[in-house]
């Protein structure tokens, strides 16, 4: 039987008396694309912040690649690659100086770290800027930049927090393909945004938190089937309607 990408069980966390994540648990297989959806305030990112390392749980537990969370936290990193809600630059340097730095941690070899990053900046349209300083660029030329540097070494493990954030057109399609790509090379993909279309594109399967629990957890289409609603925007209002959102 193969392992979990990801373990969580029974994991809380409490910021004094609000209670942002209430027990939740689920398990993901690799090569799943799980798209974490909820309104504002659910406890999406602070389940991505707990299961990237970023944040001690009150209670309960989880394993990332084969790494437990607390006491593991360095390795868990090793293995994962994370798209925060907001822009993690060096602005001062530029996209090669910053994505060899990235590299450089990940222990990748400078042959590897220049193809990879010169694979990634020609893909998203960036290669005549990679020796320009990130303090001038717009906030989707940063997101591109912070998109690469989470896909640089390859990653286990995905955590996406919106990570279309300021993206055109074209670069939407080109972080889709990529993750349909890693996905389809056995790569674990948990996937949070309030574009539910686009969840709906790209993910196989939907966990829904409201309130800091799990009210939904399914795949995509036979999440459709069961609530007879053509997309999960529909599905996604009916759930939060109905638990008083």
């Amino acid at each position: 039987m193969t392992e979990p990408s990801i373990d969580v069980r029974e994991l809380t966390k409490r910021y004094g008396p609000t209670l942002a994540v209430d027990r939740i648990s689920f398990r993901v297989s690799p090569g799943e694309t799980v798209g974490y959806l909820g309104p504002n305030g659910a406890g999406k990112t602070t389940t991505l912040k707990i299961l990237c390392g970023m944040l001690a749980p009150s209670s309960g537990a989880a394993v990332v690649a084969g790494q437990n969370i607390v006491s593991d936290t360095i390795e868990v990193k090793r293995h994962i690659g994370f798209v925060p809600d907001s822009d993690a630059l060096y602005e001062g340097l530029t996209p090669y100086e910053f994505l060899r730095l990235v590299g450089q941690l990940h222990d990748l070899a400078e042959e590897t770290i220049d193809e990879r990053v010169e694979f990634h900046l020609r893909r998203f349209g960036m290669i005549d800027q990679i020796y320009e300083p990130m303090s001038t660029f717009s906030k989707g030329m940063k997101q591109k930049i912070v998109l690469t540097s989470a896909f640089l070494h390859e990653p286990q493990v995905l955590f996406l927090d919106e990570p279309l954030t300021g993206l055109d057109v074209n670069a939407t399609l080109v972080v889709k393909d990529y993750l349909q790509e890693l996905a389809r090379a056995g790569r674990t993909i948990f996937y949070s945004s309030h574009l539910l279309d686009v969840v709906q594109r790209v993910a196989t399967r939907v966990i829904m938190i409201h309130r800091g629990r799990i009210v939904l957890d399914g795949a995509v289409q036979e999440v459709l089937a069961r609530a007879k609603e053509p997309t999960l925007e529909e599905v996604f209002r009916a759930l939060t309607q109905e638990a008083g959102a």
